[in-house]
């Protein structure tokens, strides 16, 4: 199944993100389950949240994914909506 993560940064978190974007990618590589990911921008083009779609067998599994995410170990994120997604183009 498909899952969407839309997580969005807590105000003033950017340097938390720019600290913590080189573990982010690394757990990206290292999980195998992300199809696809990028920063959500501010209308100013900075980097102030995530889309992460993630493939994985069940929901559990991507509320894991997303707790040990370095960002939100970090305490990088204001909210995180997790979501099945169903996939119709591209």
């Amino acid at each position: 199944m498909r899952v969407a993560l839309f997580c969005h940064d807590k105000p003033g978190a950017l340097q938390v993100r720019k600290d913590n974007r080189a573990a982010h990618l690394a757990y990206i590589e290292a999980t195998g389950v992300v199809e696809m990911a990028g920063p959500l921008l501010s209308p100013e083009g900075e980097m102030n949240g995530s889309l992460v779609v993630l493939n994985v067998e069940t929901l559990a599994q991507a509320q894991d994914w997303a707790a040990n995410d370095p960002y939100a170990k970090a305490g990088l994120f204001a909210s995180v909506t997790i979501t099945e997604w169903k996939k119709v183009v591209g």
